[in-house]
């Protein structure tokens, strides 16, 4: 975990391939309150430094004298919670087309994708977004040629072999082969984000008079 890499004018980078250690030494980092901003990325951790205090140099050696102090044990797993996923129909538009890439019908792709655990890798590219792991390697599809103007809050995602919750409506482009009724946003929370980084999935597959019994306030 010692090697360092140089990232932009103000950040570091620090490969690490085992998500659990990736996440261990990211929390440790963030609480050391020396870096503007520490991120987890897919293998990697991201450090920002204040360029105003720090020249790169010092900032290495700052990096690397942490690491050597490094937390090695990794953060016990917690349990893993249930998605509930309306797959097909108007929530996921793009399964009969995932079905057809893979030459499967669709109940073999809702399949592929239930029943085994998940995990939340990294939260980017809009607010919430969760880039989830665990995919069967028989469920690998392309991105949209085309992306969205427009993916509902709920959305599920599949492509280039992860799977992708949209937490908020915005753009995207990940073929669409359902939609959860739990909010992965819920507004006034001290979390307001469900899934973090390292939270373990189980999807479950669900009808339409489920998923409308379960938006009901």
């Amino acid at each position: 975990m010692s090697h360092i890499e140089t990232g932009s004018d103000d950040t570091l980078r620090v490969p690490v391939r085992n998500r659990e250690k990736r996440a261990a030494l990211a929390q440790y980092l963030r609480a050391s309150g020396k870096w503007r901003e520490c991120v987890e990325g897919m293998q990697e951790v991201v450090v920002q430094y204040d360029t105003a205090r720090l020249d790169r140099l010092t900032a290495r050696s700052l990096l690397a004298e942490q690491l050597t102090f490094a937390p090695r044990r990794q953060p016990e797993r917690s349990p893993s919670i249930e998605i509930p996923v309306c797959y097909g129909g108007e929530f996921g538009p793009e399964l009969a087309s995932v079905a057809e890439m893979l030459q499967v019908d669709e109940q073999r792709v809702i399949e592929l994708h239930t029943g085994h655990e998940h995990v939340v890798e990294l939260i980017g590219f809009t607010p919430g977004f969760a880039y989830v792991s665990g995919l069967k390697d028989d469920l690998r599809v392309p991105r949209l040629s085309e992306p969205r103007q427009r993916v509902e809050p709920g959305s599920v995602g599949v492509a280039g072999g992860l799977t992708g919750l949209y937490a908020l409506p915005g753009p995207g482009g990940w073929p669409l082969i359902g939609r959860t009724p739990v909010p992965l946003f819920r507004a006034g929370n001290a979390e307001p984000m469900l899934l973090q980084s390292g939270t373990a999935i189980r999807f479950v597959a669900i009808d339409a008079k489920t998923f409308a019994r379960m938006q009901s306030p």
